[in-house]
């Protein structure tokens, strides 16, 4: 079998956890380390290095036990299962006998600094801004290339290769980020993706305990963590259980082929993840959408396997216990199995009880979409587990929606009231992620053209910030930055302007923005410092009302605070009768957030073309 080479003596105690450890021969130690007090006190040791499988296995705690110990079929890995129920902080020793030659492995269980009630996930009252990491910021650039990584350049030119954004850049543009009034940050996937070619966006991951060196360190990313927290900001991170990449060493040596779907062989997937909830699929469509490849580069993880569960189910343990982030947001949810990821979101939650998980649940109906949501009635007897999910159809309607003109009927604002009289299908529609656009989907403004619409970006905004469930921003988006996915992925993921010395101008800088760009981003940060203190929104009730003149009217209200969002969705003035409207509407003026102006609300309303109002009470 192939085998790994570690290449950088100085890197061994990163990688294994001790650097005495890897001296004897031991590449790997998976997790490098763990806390002693969890609530699941069973612990999987992962060991990977040249021949162990043979050697005896002992413990030096008395109050470590060693419960298992599982060989595979590749003589280069030890599983170790071991009961941590009566272990106190403490580093023992994995002692390995092959013959006369003897090999102690230290490892370390810490004191845990967190309780797990301590750690508050995202909700309805955040809002998340999204950002993929080598395209925000490059704060280092001298980590922009790494010696015996596989892709080897940087080039801003190109859109699937490396541009150097990493960590520093994020932590560099906090204050941008904090003030600009969001409250969270997802990013995208931040861990090794070391692979030849396209590892710019982290879907290929090659080692789930590692940050990728060009972004920046494991501490660095405790680091970001910490410092985002102290400006009142929860972080979200970018997880995919489904696939790794192919450089994967548990991959590229594996421990048996059914750690991986088809017994490792590459079998493409459908991607028609509708069969998993079809009552009339084939089980071949089931099994070809979940088991399936999404490409040769990307090993799909058979998530059956006991030992592949476990392994997963602790990298995302670690990285909350680690740098203690506020949720987790699960890449291609549908694709993996559907038993192994119920377990793996009521673990986590069992041992965060406030932690938050989002699912990507890319469906094109919401019946589809509500299926995944914990205690959902179309999915029993089974149950998902997952608190959030995507709101993908709510994404594909705003993106023409406030284009089009509203009829009673059809078109435009109609389709949202529309759509939001069927939340009935939803067990929790306020744990839905909204979204006007992300990493995958064409930005808002796909054309130049459609930025100076400022009328259309900001009813689409003011509709995310106060429509039921958790709103999520893209970097940029603040900016109307452009990117239409037909012309290929990297154009949705551009360069922040400013991000990179040597940038002809800052749009983190209000004078490095242009008149129109300056309008929509203080545009946005008001609506999102707002947003903050608005309990109705954060918190409330939603009522809206059926399309009247093209025009859309709904309230949110918590306890006796209420704000009531009035929308003309044409190009025509409108003269709107306020009387189907007053039980929203409970005095006869109000204050429109949007302009500070007092609006009087007697019998009818006049509204300007595609006119918004926020009226708060």
């Amino acid at each position: 079998m192939k085998q790994i080479l570690i290449i950088l003596t100085a890197a061994c105690s990163l990688l294994c956890g001790s650097s005495a450890a890897c001296a004897a021969g031991i590449e790997k130690v998976a997790p490098a380390f763990w806390w002693a007090g969890m609530k699941n006190p069973t612990l999987q040791i992962l060991l990977y290095g040249e021949g162990i499988a043979s050697a005896e296995v002992s413990l030096s705690s008395p109050d470590v036990r060693l419960k298992e110990v599982v060989r595979q079929e590749n003589p280069n890995y030890l599983l170790l299962y071991v009961d941590l129920s009566e272990a106190a902080p403490q580093t023992f020793d994995i002692t390995l006998k092959q013959g006369r030659k003897t090999t102690a492995v230290p490892y370390e269980l810490r004191q845990r600094t967190r309780k797990g009630g301590d750690i508050e996930g995202f909700t309805s009252k955040d809002v998340l801004y999204l950002i993929m990491p080598d395209r925000f910021a490059n704060g280092d650039p001298t980590n922009d290339i790494v010696p015996g990584m596989l892709e080897s350049k940087t080039d801003r030119t190109q859109q699937y290769t490396r541009h150097g954004g990493d960590l520093k850049g994020i932590a560099d543009h906090l204050d941008y980020i904090a003030d600009l009034g969001v409250t969270a940050i997802w990013l995208n996937p931040t861990q090794e993706n070391d692979m030849p070619e396209g590892s710019y966006h982290g879907y290929a991951i090659t080692d789930y305990y590692q940050i990728d060196r060009r972004f920046g360190s494991n501490e660095e990313f405790r680091q970001l963590v910490s410092q985002a927290h102290g400006k009142g900001l929860k972080v979200v991170m970018d997880m995919i259980f489904n696939h790794c990449g192919s450089e994967n060493y548990l991959f590229k040596d594996r421990p048996q082929d059914d750690w991986f779907n088809f017994r490792s062989q590459y079998v493409q997937t459908s991607f028609k993840t509708a069969s998993v909830q079809d009552v009339n699929a084939s089980d071949y469509e089931r099994r070809i959408a979940t088991d399936g490849w999404f490409t040769q580069v990307m090993p799909d993880l058979n998530q059956r396997n006991r030992h592949v569960a476990r392994y997963l189910i602790q990298s995302s343990i670690w990285w909350i216990e680690y740098a203690g982030i506020n949720g987790i947001r699960q890449d291609t949810h549908p694709y993996a199995d559907f038993g192994f990821m119920a377990q793996w979101c009521r673990e986590v939650l069992d041992e965060y009880p406030r932690f938050n998980i989002v699912g990507e649940t890319w469906l094109n109906s919401n019946v589809l979409v509500s299926f995944w949501q914990k205690d959902s009635p179309l999915a029993a007897p089974r149950n998902s587990n997952l608190p959030t999910v995507m709101d993908f159809p709510l994404q594909v309607l705003a993106g023409r929606a406030f284009d089009e003109e509203t009829a009673e009927w059809a078109g435009g604002l109609y389709s949202l009231y529309d759509y939001l009289t069927q939340d009935l299908v939803y067990a929790n529609p306020m744990s839905l992620l909204v979204f006007l656009d992300n990493h995958d989907t064409s930005r808002f403004a796909t054309r130049e053209e459609q930025t100076r619409d400022l009328a259309r970006y900001k009813q689409a905004l003011l509709f995310l910030l106060t429509t039921r469930g958790i709103p999520q921003l893209y970097y940029g988006t603040e900016i109307l930055m452009t990117g239409d996915k037909g012309e290929g992925d990297g154009t949705l993921r551009k360069d922040f302007p400013g991000g990179w010395p040597g940038d002809g101008k800052s749009c983190f800088q209000a004078e490095g923005r242009t008149a129109l760009q300056n309008e929509a981003f203080d545009y946005t940060r008001r609506l999102l410092q707002w947003r903050k203190g608005c309990e109705a929104v954060g918190k409330g009730t939603l009522k809206h009302y059926s399309i009247a003149q093209g025009c859309y009217v709904y309230e949110r209200r918590h306890g006796d605070r209420s704000v009531t969002v009035i929308m003309n969705g044409t190009s025509q003035p409108q003269e709107l009768d306020l009387t189907p409207y007053r039980e929203s509407l409970p005095r006869t003026e109000a204050t429109d957030v949007l302009t500070g102006k007092t609006v009087r609300l007697d019998g009818t309303l006049k509204l300007d073309a595609r006119q918004s109002l926020l009226l708060e009470f």
